[in-house]
């Protein structure tokens, strides 16, 4: 059965289930295993963790001890190109969909949609780039 609220156990499962996968994917991996290990138990995992549990509860109820800028951390990673966006939102949001109703689903995803083109603008991705 699909969650029909969201709250902080329910966010902290998307997140670990979202980073799982992505931890297994081919284009993702790399990224995060470099800055953050290939282990989500290790101390980088947790505190990582913790603060995207604190970001989406925030971004989704409005009541969070999160007060960071989520850009910072993400400006080294090497994120370069648009494919790699877009291939982390795809994967958010198959996890959304397997564990959300729609409703809740597509307004985490129009919340990490923003945020990724918030990046790549921040990252200075440009479109006309990828076809040089």
């Amino acid at each position: 059965m699909l969650y029909d609220t969201v709250d902080r156990g329910k966010i902290e499962e998307l997140v670990r289930k979202f980073y799982t996968s992505v931890l297994k994917d081919d284009m993702l991996a790399p990224f995060f295993i470099k800055a953050l290990g290939d282990d989500l138990k290790n101390g980088k995992w947790h505190e990582h963790l913790n603060t995207l549990y604190n970001f989406w509860m925030l971004m989704m109820t409005g009541v969070s001890p999160y007060g960071g800028h989520p850009y910072p951390p993400h400006a080294f990673l090497g994120l370069r190109n648009r494919d790699v966006f877009e291939r982390w939102l795809s994967l958010f949001k198959e996890t959304l969909d397997g564990l959300f109703i729609p409703e809740i689903s597509d307004k985490f995803y129009k919340k990490a949609d923003v945020l990724a083109e918030q990046f790549i603008e921040n990252l200075g991705i440009d479109d006309d780039d990828d076809e040089d």
